[in-house]
């Protein structure tokens, strides 16, 4: 079976899931996969050894500026011809599947063509009624719109009553935490978040940002790295994010605090803000700054741990097998597997932390 396997690449959370899924498919060498990554400069990829020998293309994607997407420059970065002519001459027909991880060229080529096709990603969850502010028309267009497929996988930290999987979250064996808070802020402006950290008496390990800027003795800039930024995840007291859905559904495996901002003007951040307060797995604020991390730190927090099965894997078998399984079935196979930890109902889960 030959699978055509799309990935938005904007986000390092799609590619983290891919991989989780690479390595699932090693387990099946009548599945042979090519991959396609699209959204973000083929220079500013790292760690694809897992893909072999695979495609880019320029897709589409969103420009931030200073903790929120900017509109305008989004539209103005659009290049609709490229794009047109991507999935004009994606050669889909070779394949017998296609899969997309919100990946838009391959979705709307595998539609233009009439080819099978599978979406597996956090943005598929969307298509049931889960928490979300009211998104205006145009965000609901994208969502509805930007990689469309005739089977959607969604997954979420909760399925709410739907046919929702659980995350793809990369398990770790580490369970000793050490005394510095992992930081990923990159929609952050970084100078004046730099400044933030600097007036706490805490030590910040911190990814995302250029490691040239200078910054004050208690914080750690660090160039991207998949083991290592594992690695202090694993080892941090806490952790300091966006509201995207992969990095927190790894914390949230390993049990560790969490503070978080959604980007704002983001509707899948901001809809992962409200689902993480509804289900109180997490510390929501408006901003991120030494009042709300101090706060947030003087609570001395402690982290809700979720143990997910081996979802990767049970997709891949689902696949290998013909895809025989209802969604629903799939779902309610692997929700049966989660572990919520210290204490934490999910069945329960109702109002939040506290904004700031």
């Amino acid at each position: 079976m030959k699978i055509l396997y799309g990935v938005q690449g904007t986000g390092n959370g799609h590619i983290s899931r891919a991989r989780a899924m690479a390595r699932a498919f090693q387990q099946y060498p009548e599945l042979e996969v090519q991959w396609l990554f699209s959204g973000r400069p083929p220079e500013k990829l790292f760690a694809m050894e897992d893909f072999g020998d695979y495609w880019w293309r320029e897709g589409l994607t969103f420009v931030h500026r200073e903790g929120r997407i900017d509109q305008l420059a989004t539209a103005r970065k659009l290049n609709l011809r490229r794009l047109f002519k991507d999935i004009r001459e994606l050669p889909v027909q070779d394949y017998d599947l296609i899969i997309s991880d919100f990946e838009p060229v391959c979705a709307w080529a595998a539609k233009k063509h009439r080819r099978p096709s599978l979406g597996l990603g956090h943005q598929y969850a969307f298509n049931y009624a889960i928490p979300r502010p009211a998104f205006g028309w145009m965000a609901r267009a994208i969502m509805k719109n930007f990689a469309p497929v005739q089977v959607g996988l969604g997954m979420h930290w909760y399925h709410f009553g739907h046919p929702i999987l659980p995350p793809i979250a990369h398990a770790s064996d580490v369970t000793a935490s050490g005394d510095h808070v992992l930081v990923y802020l990159p929609f952050e402006h970084a100078a004046p978040l730099l400044e933030e950290l600097a007036q706490l008496p805490c030590a910040f390990v911190v990814y995302g940002l250029p490691e040239e800027l200078p910054h004050a003795d208690n914080i750690t800039l660090k160039a991207p790295s998949v083991d290592g930024f594992r690695s202090d995840v694993a080892r941090a007291r806490g952790v300091i994010c966006n509201s995207g859905f992969e990095l927190i559904a790894e914390t949230l495996a390993l049990g560790k605090p969490i503070l978080t901002r959604p980007l704002k003007g983001q509707f899948e951040q901001e809809a992962n803000a409200m689902a993480l307060q509804e289900l109180r797995l997490a510390r929501v604020v408006k901003k991120i700054d030494a009042r709300s991390i101090r706060a947030w730190l003087t609570e001395d927090p402690t982290g809700i741990r979720i143990r997910w099965p081996d979802v990767a894997a049970t997709i891949v078998r689902w696949i290998a097998e013909g895809r025989h399984q209802s969604p629903e079935t799939l779902s309610a196979g692997l929700w049966e597997a989660v572990a919520p930890g210290r204490g934490h109902s999910f069945a329960t889960g109702t109002a939040a932390a506290t904004e700031q």
